[in-house]
């Protein structure tokens, strides 16, 4: 696993913290929970992709 999939994951969360905070103050609660769920989408899809690569490693490991 690589030390840059944690910084990259680490600055989606922080960037979307902040885009949340600034929508809800601006008085768009409803645009911050899609902006909050699309970073969500984005780190499954990169933990997922990881995950991918892990059961091709195993599966290699083991030939099946």
């Amino acid at each position: 696993m690589d030390v840059d999939l944690i910084f990259r994951i680490a600055a989606i969360g922080i960037i979307v913290a902040v885009l949340n905070q600034l929508l809800i103050r601006s008085g768009r609660e409803e645009q911050a929970l899609m902006t909050t769920l699309a970073g969500l989408i984005v780190v499954l899809m990169m933990v997922i992709q990881q995950i991918d690569a892990l059961f091709q490693s195993i599966k290699s490991v083991f030939g099946l």
